[in-house]
């Protein structure tokens, strides 16, 4: 899964506290510039600065960040033309193409001239594109509160994880608690089983110890069986990651079989797979993982579409866009696009530079991202071709560079599995509330619910 922690109207729930807007029918990205304040972004798209500062857990909603993206929920956003304005100032004022307030706005017949008094409907850029599956993996231990709240975008909850042993028994887990709070906000619980060792990482020989012996599949897969009647859950995830590259057939067949065994039970069934672009592609996270198998098999695959940058490598993107797409491109060619969640991270790193191998990198919310930059006078750049924003500061001597997500890349990453027709996405994980996330999911698409 990738670490931390594993080596119309809307109605949307805030930061905090839980909020509700009633109303809400537009929904504006807006980036920050020198000279801003809440007040002079609020009186721009005509709101209030309460659902400003809850949309954006704004802790300290007088120090905005030079680059910070926003959410803007408004109600509508109609603009009275000043003299001499002109139709390029109103776009970059709103942030929002030209041609898109053209498209609003028929009754303008020149662009070149527009007429002072005159009102304008400025378009939001998002709108509902459909409807999604979405997966979120939360520990046992997560918070229930926090739980609660992203549960209306939920279609599952994957309770992260069973170890599996080398003769088929699993650990236990408390995760009663996130079950129940899960089918509590009509969200369908998956049970998780992993080849992490008790003192933690993944480990190819226990897959190995699994996947070479029928015995052990056996009694292991009626433990799964078991688990899944005794506490509710409504399918499997299995995640075994770093497979021997000897052990792809021995992995498939056992896919095969957990699939013969659950399918007739009424049990879904998933896999995650590691971001491969080529069927040949080497290495020990990659080869075991046959994406064709899998995709004709299991219910739905998770793309672990994260962790280009992680804990203990050099500095960058967690999940570059352009490198995403890679990944997206090859697994359609393979896998029936509907069946493939693309992997979203809910997380960014802190590296301090230069880096020096061995050394690990700061895990940090989203919003605490943006924290730090306000707390270290930073300035939140975003690269393009990544679709990611970054920035860098200096502390005791020692320069760092961060990068994470905003309302932007999350905005272009479920505009990417929509491009490609993909059944949904998944987040890695729901530990953390990052409510940014939740409000552009919600403009964009409908959430799938399987249980009532």
């Amino acid at each position: 899964m990738g670490i931390p922690g594993k080596n119309g109207t809307y109605i949307c729930y805030g930061a905090a506290i839980q909020i509700s807007w009633k109303g809400v029918v537009f929904l504006f990205l807006y980036t920050v510039r020198p000279g801003d304040s809440l007040y002079s972004i609020t009186r721009t798209f005509n709101t209030t600065e309460q659902p400003v500062i809850d949309g954006n857990q704004l802790r300290n909603p007088g120090q905005l960040v030079i680059g910070q993206s926003l959410v803007i929920p408004v109600e509508n956003v109609r603009h009275t033309v000043a003299p001499g304005e002109t139709l390029s100032g109103i776009s970059r004022l709103y942030q929002i193409p030209a041609d898109a307030i053209l498209q609003a706005n028929p009754e303008i017949t020149n662009p070149s001239f527009l007429r002072a008094g005159q009102i304008l409907i400025i378009p939001s850029p998002m709108k509902i594109l459909g409807t999604k599956r979405v997966n979120g993996y939360a520990f046992p231990s997560v918070n229930l509160d926090t739980l609660k709240k992203v549960l209306p975008w939920l279609t599952y909850c994957s309770i992260f994880s069973y170890r599996v042993s080398p003769d088929g028994s699993l650990d236990s887990i408390a995760d009663e608690p996130a079950i129940r709070t899960a089918r509590g906000g009509s969200t369908a619980p998956i049970m998780v089983i992993t080849n992490i060792r008790a003192e933690g990482g993944f480990s190819s020989d226990l897959a190995q110890s699994v996947l070479s012996s029928d015995a052990v599949q056996n009694l292991l897969l009626d433990n799964i069986l078991r688990i899944l009647k005794e506490k509710g859950y409504i399918g499997l995830n299995i995640d075994f990651e770093y497979v021997y590259p000897q052990d792809r057939q021995a992995y498939n067949n056992f896919v095969q079989k957990a699939a013969a065994i659950l399918h007739p039970a009424g049990y879904i069934l998933t896999t995650s797979l590691a971001p491969k672009t080529s069927a040949g592609q080497r290495g020990l996270l990659y080869e075991a993982h046959d994406y064709p198998v899998h995709g004709k098999t299991v219910d739905f695959v998770v793309l672990m579409t994260y962790e280009w940058g992680y804990t203990y490598g050099p500095a960058r993107p967690v999940a570059p866009l352009n490198l995403v797409e890679q990944v997206i491109r090859y697994a359609v060619s393979v896998i029936p696009p509907e069946k493939i969640l693309m992997g979203i991270p809910n997380y960014g790193y802190d590296w301090t530079l230069p880096f020096v191998r061995g050394t690990a990198a700061k895990p940090l919310t989203n919003p605490g991202a943006v924290e730090l930059a306000a707390r270290v006078g930073a300035r939140i750049l975003f690269d393009e071709k990544a679709q990611s924003p970054h920035f860098s500061y200096y502390s005791n001597g020692k320069r760092h560079e961060v990068w994470f997500e905003d309302g932007r890349s999350i905005n272009a990453k479920l505009r990417l599995a929509d491009r490609y027709g993909l059944g949904g996405v998944s987040y890695w994980t729901v530990n953390s509330y990052f409510a940014q996330n939740w409000l552009v999911m919600d403009s964009l698409y409908r959430v799938k619910k399987v249980i009532g």
